[in-house]
C-alpha cells in the first residue's frame, strides 16, 4: 500500500523533492540495484515513495539506473536516494 499520494511519473519534475526525515541511502542502494535489474531485464515496475515539500509522493515505474546518489526512472527523471521513504516491488 502506498504511503503517499500516487502520482504519474511524468509529474515528478512538478514537485520539489527534499531529503527524507531519516536518510537510509545505504540501505536503499541494494534494493535499488535489484529494482534496476527487475526493470531492465524483466520490465518489472517498482513502487517508490519519496519526500517532497508537499508530503510523500509515490510513483509506480521502471527503475532504469542507479548511481551513488540518484535513481533514474523512465523519462530520464532523477530522484535523490536520500529522499526515498519506501520501495516495493
Amino acid at each position: 500500500m502506498p504511503i503517499g499520494n500516487v502520482i504519474e511519473k511524468e509529474t515528478v519534475p512538478d514537485y520539489h523533492i527534499v531529503p527524507a526525515f531519516v536518510d537510509k541511502s545505504d540501505y536503499w542502494q541494494n534494493e535499488l540495484q535489484y529494482a534496476a535489474r527487475l526493470g531492465n531485464e524483466f520490465k518489472g515496475k517498482t513502487m517508490i515513495t519519496f519526500e517532497t515539500t508537499q508530503g510523500p509522493k509515490t510513483i509506480i515505474t521502471t527503475v532504469w539506473s542507479v548511481t551513488e546518489d540518484y535513481l533514474q526512472i523512465k523519462g530520464g527523471y532523477n530522484i535523490p536516494i536520500r529522499s526515498i521513504i519506501d520501495i516495493h516491488y
